[in-house]
This record gives C-alpha cells, structure tokens and sequence, in this order.
C-alpha cells in the first residue's frame, strides 16, 4: 500500500502497527463470538448428550430390575407358575400407574378450588 499524499510506500514502523491492529481486531472477533455463541452452544450439546446417555442407562437399569424382579418371583416365590408372576407384576404396575394419574394436573390448573 502506498501513502496517497507523498507516493511513498509506508514507513516499516507504520506497516507493523497495521498487521499487528488487524491481528488483535480478529483475534478479539473470534474470541468473542466463541464466548457469545459457540461456548453456550457446547454446553447445550453436552446437555442433550448426557442427557440421552443417563435416560439411556436409566432404562437399562429400569428393565434389568423388571427382568431380575420377574426371575426372582418365578424361582422363589412361585415356582413353576409364571403366570403369578406376571400378574403380581401387572398388578403392581397397575397400581403404580393409577397412582401416578391420580396425582396428575392440567397444564393449567394452579391447584387452588
């Protein structure tokens, strides 16, 4: 680049200051929008992916446990009836369930009369 004024190339002084301004000015641009935009979206990210892991993990715990509970009544509480067994099983998961919706609201109710 060349001063307008004299026609003379820029002082080396000058050309330094220049490349060093621009570098810190994008430098302060990515760093910024990282802190404004790609870091919450991380955090968001790694939410959801936890998320699903821990729900995923959860679910496995939650049929092994109905497997072994099913298996433990089938063997020790009645043997050779595994029909007793599922419907101890049924009853309880009937009972639960009747309890939880018995305990439901509307999206709008408040809970006041």
């Amino acid at each position: 680049m060349h001063d307008q004024g004299t026609g003379a190339p820029p002082a080396p002084d000058n050309v330094e200051e220049w490349q060093t301004r621009v570098v810190d000015m994008v430098e302060d641009v990515v760093t910024t929008t990282h802190d404004r935009f790609i870091r919450p979206l991380i955090v968001v990210s790694r939410g959801i992916v936890f998320g699903i892991l821990v729900a995923a993990m959860a679910l496995v715990v939650l049929i092994l446990f109905c497997v072994a509970v099913l298996r433990f009544f089938d063997v020790y509480l009645f043997p050779g009836r595994v029909w007793a067994s599922y419907a101890v099983l049924g009853i309880l998961f009937t009972a639960v369930g009747i309890l939880a919706w018995s305990k439901r609201r509307p999206s709008g109710d408040t809970g006041a009369p």
